[in-house]
């Protein structure tokens, strides 16, 4: 069986650990990362919709990084949202300035009612490379 490694970004640590749930695992060379949305230091959200769309990618980099790994080994993208139509422009223009390149991961969209008090969230599961 395949081991299972958390992996956690540097000085967030006590945030997964309140909420009981690890930022990502590790398992062989594959990496799945909870979803992230855009949380402040102290976890609480960025009210500014695109500057919490800009922060829970900046997170999401942060537990690639920590994992060494880039947005170039995303495989795999589902994103949720609390108003689709509404927000797709502003979270499609921080996308395409992160993941803009082909070849493009794929990617599925969900419309939710709930995100604990945060309007986006973003999970990803991306290949290590072979390096990390």
């Amino acid at each position: 069986m395949t081991k299972r490694d958390a992996i956690f970004p540097a000085g967030r640590q006590a945030l997964y650990e309140i909420n009981r749930y690890s930022a990502a695992l590790r398992s062989g060379d594959l990496l799945f990362v909870s979803g992230q949305v855009g949380s402040r230091e102290d976890g609480s959200p960025e009210p500014v919709f695109e500057k919490q769309v800009q922060l829970a990618f900046d997170n999401l980099a942060a537990v690639l990084k920590a994992a060494g790994c880039s947005f170039d080994d995303i495989v795999d993208v589902t994103t949720f949202h609390t108003d689709p139509e509404a927000q797709f422009p502003a979270i499609d223009a921080v996308r395409h300035k992160v993941m803009g390149k082909p070849p493009y991961t794929n990617w599925t969209a969900v419309g939710v009612t709930w995100l604990s008090g945060f309007d986006f969230e973003i999970k990803v599961i991306a290949r290590i490379p072979q390096a990390a």
